[in-house]
Order: structure tokens, then sequence, then C-alpha cells
């Protein structure tokens, strides 16, 4: 799935929150996100209506603690997932939040 990725300080405008506060949101897994390009970017995806998805967190963690990095994470969220028929982020937001989180605590 193609998705913009948004730096710390676009995160601060989108957010209308501190730094500090962002730093708390990616520390507690509201948010996560990658630094393989260089500066610590995160999907837009991860956002709706300019917060942090509810329903991230949680598939977050399961994910982390079945051993994946927050890289394995995110590429997971974004790239089609056979059993799920779309990008787990998609389902997400669609609101399939215990399907998803079926299938990562199966990744276990």
């Amino acid at each position: 799935m193609e998705t913009d990725w948004l730096t710390l300080p676009e995160l601060v405008d989108i957010l209308g929150e501190p730094l500090g506060r962002v730093h708390r949101l990616l520390d507690e897994s509201h948010l996560i996100g990658s630094r393989r390009h260089g500066p610590l970017k995160v999907p837009s995806v991860f956002l709706v209506d300019g917060r942090p998805l509810s329903s991230l967190r949680g598939t977050v963690i399961v994910l982390h603690d079945a051993g994946f990095s927050d890289d394995e994470v995110i590429d997971w969220l974004l790239t089609s997932e056979d059993s799920i028929g779309v990008a787990p982020i998609e389902a997400l937001r669609a609101g399939r939040k215990s399907e998803v989180r079926r299938v990562a605590q199966a990744l276990a």
C-alpha cells in the first residue's frame, strides 16, 4: 500500500501536540515509525482525522510481542495480507480490528 510518510515536525503540526507528546505517542505504541530512510517518519495512513488510529496500538503491541521490529510491523501493516484480502492497515481503518488481530496473533 502506498502511503505518505510524515516527519516529527509534520506530526506536531497535524496532531496539534508538542514534540514531547508526539514522542510519548511513539513510545506508547499509539504510533509507530521508521528510520529506514533517514530521520524518523510515520506512515500517514496511521492517522485518521488528525489523530492516531485507535486500533493501531493493540495491533502494534501484538506484533511486537510476536518478535517483530518496528520496520517489520510497518511492512506487515502496509502489505496486502491474503488471509484478510487487503493490507492490514486498510482493514483496521475499515473497523476490522478483531480480524487483523487474529491474523497478527497467529504470526507469533
